[in-house]
Protein backbone atom coordinates (compact mmCIF):
# COMPACT_ATOMS: atom_id res chain seq x y z
CA UNK A 1 0.00 0.00 0.00
CA UNK A 2 1.16 3.42 -1.08
CA UNK A 3 1.74 5.93 2.32
CA UNK A 4 0.24 9.47 2.17
CA UNK A 5 4.20 10.92 1.83
CA UNK A 6 4.45 8.74 -1.61
CA UNK A 7 1.09 10.13 -3.17
CA UNK A 8 1.86 13.72 -2.06
CA UNK A 9 5.12 13.22 -4.12
CA UNK A 10 3.81 11.87 -6.83
CA UNK A 11 1.26 14.16 -7.19
CA UNK A 12 3.54 17.04 -6.46
CA UNK A 13 5.74 16.24 -9.33
CA UNK A 14 2.58 15.60 -11.63
CA UNK A 15 1.53 19.56 -10.54
CA UNK A 16 5.26 20.96 -11.05
CA UNK A 17 5.74 19.52 -14.46
CA UNK A 18 2.44 21.57 -15.91
CA UNK A 19 4.18 25.00 -14.38
CA UNK A 20 5.71 26.81 -16.37
CA UNK A 21 8.97 29.22 -16.06
CA UNK A 22 7.96 32.30 -17.28
CA UNK A 23 6.26 33.10 -13.83
CA UNK A 24 7.62 32.91 -10.70
CA UNK A 25 6.24 30.14 -8.40
CA UNK A 26 4.54 30.75 -4.77
CA UNK A 27 5.38 27.10 -3.00
CA UNK A 28 3.25 25.91 -0.30
CA UNK A 29 4.35 23.41 2.68
CA UNK A 30 2.76 22.42 5.31
CA UNK A 31 3.36 20.52 8.47
CA UNK A 32 1.28 19.61 11.28
CA UNK A 33 1.87 22.33 13.12
CA UNK A 34 3.24 25.09 10.40
CA UNK A 35 2.55 26.15 7.09
CA UNK A 36 5.01 27.44 5.26
CA UNK A 37 5.46 29.69 1.66
CA UNK A 38 7.75 30.62 -0.99
CA UNK A 39 8.50 32.83 -3.72
CA UNK A 40 10.66 30.55 -6.28
CA UNK A 41 12.13 31.89 -9.26
CA UNK A 42 14.80 30.07 -11.89
CA UNK A 43 15.44 27.73 -8.56
CA UNK A 44 16.13 30.94 -6.17
CA UNK A 45 14.31 31.24 -3.15
CA UNK A 46 13.27 35.38 -3.42
CA UNK A 47 10.79 35.28 -0.52
CA UNK A 48 10.21 33.10 2.73
CA UNK A 49 7.36 33.22 5.14
CA UNK A 50 6.22 30.83 7.53
CA UNK A 51 4.09 31.27 10.90
CA UNK A 52 6.20 30.30 13.49
CA UNK A 53 7.25 32.80 16.38
CA UNK A 54 5.33 34.62 19.07
CA UNK A 55 2.04 35.10 17.04
CA UNK A 56 1.54 31.44 16.72
CA UNK A 57 -0.88 31.26 19.06
CA UNK A 58 -3.86 31.81 15.99
CA UNK A 59 -6.06 28.74 14.65
CA UNK A 60 -4.29 26.93 12.11
CA UNK A 61 -6.41 28.53 9.50
CA UNK A 62 -6.24 32.09 10.54
CA UNK A 63 -2.37 31.80 10.62
CA UNK A 64 -2.83 30.22 6.92
CA UNK A 65 -4.46 33.49 5.94
CA UNK A 66 -2.12 35.96 7.74
CA UNK A 67 1.00 34.06 5.81
CA UNK A 68 -0.67 34.47 2.92
CA UNK A 69 -1.30 38.00 3.39
CA UNK A 70 2.30 38.89 4.73
CA UNK A 71 3.66 36.84 1.49
CA UNK A 72 1.53 38.98 -0.41
CA UNK A 73 2.55 42.73 0.95
CA UNK A 74 6.47 41.09 0.77
CA UNK A 75 5.65 40.17 -3.02
CA UNK A 76 4.46 43.60 -4.04
CA UNK A 77 7.53 45.19 -2.15
CA UNK A 78 9.78 43.50 -4.50
CA UNK A 79 7.93 44.24 -7.46
CA UNK A 80 6.43 40.88 -7.72
CA UNK A 81 2.42 41.17 -9.21
CA UNK A 82 2.20 37.76 -10.99
CA UNK A 83 2.89 34.13 -9.78
CA UNK A 84 1.99 30.75 -10.30
CA UNK A 85 0.49 29.02 -7.64
CA UNK A 86 2.34 25.58 -6.28
CA UNK A 87 0.16 23.98 -4.03
CA UNK A 88 3.16 21.24 -3.75
CA UNK A 89 0.78 18.33 -4.07
CA UNK A 90 -1.45 18.75 -0.98
CA UNK A 91 -5.38 19.42 -1.55
CA UNK A 92 -6.99 22.70 -2.13
CA UNK A 93 -8.74 23.09 1.32
CA UNK A 94 -8.21 23.88 4.29
CA UNK A 95 -5.05 25.74 5.23
CA UNK A 96 -3.83 25.93 1.61
CA UNK A 97 -6.64 27.12 0.03
CA UNK A 98 -6.91 29.95 3.11
CA UNK A 99 -3.05 30.59 2.51
CA UNK A 100 -4.08 31.40 -1.22
CA UNK A 101 -7.28 33.25 -0.18
CA UNK A 102 -5.16 35.54 2.01
CA UNK A 103 -2.51 35.92 -0.78
CA UNK A 104 -5.26 37.23 -3.18
CA UNK A 105 -6.66 39.48 -0.67
CA UNK A 106 -3.08 40.64 0.08
CA UNK A 107 -2.64 41.80 -3.79
CA UNK A 108 -1.24 38.89 -5.95
CA UNK A 109 -2.54 37.62 -9.01
CA UNK A 110 -2.74 33.70 -9.91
Amino acid sequence: MIEKKEKRIRRHKRVTSRIGSDKPRLCVFRSNQFIYAQIIDNGKTIISVDDKGPKAKDKKIESSKKVGQLIAQKAIENKINEVVFDRGGYKYHGRVKSLAEGAREGGLKF
